[in-house]
């Protein structure tokens, strides 16, 4: 299995970001209707861990993975 490469820094513009709306940010999903089903099929990882809330708050600094793609929550500077 190959290993993602290093995650994309995607800057939020609050201090948190729900999973749904930060998949579709960083370009790793099309619309919120693949959100639901993408985490409802448990292919999503936040911080290395199956997550199945799409409305889990993400932080700077958590790393969310789809498909051997990751991201990573940032700061705006």
């Amino acid at each position: 299995m190959a290993h993602p490469s290093e995650p994309a820094d995607i800057a939020i513009r609050d201090e948190t970001i729900r999973l749904g709306q930060f998949l579709k940010l960083a370009g790793l999903i099309d619309s919120g209707a693949d959100a639901k089903s993408v985490i409802a099929d448990g292919l999503v990882t936040v911080n290395a861990e199956v997550e199945l809330r799409r409305g889990r708050q993400l932080r700077p600094g958590d790393v969310v993975e789809l498909g051997g793609r990751a991201a990573r929550v940032a700061v705006t500077p």
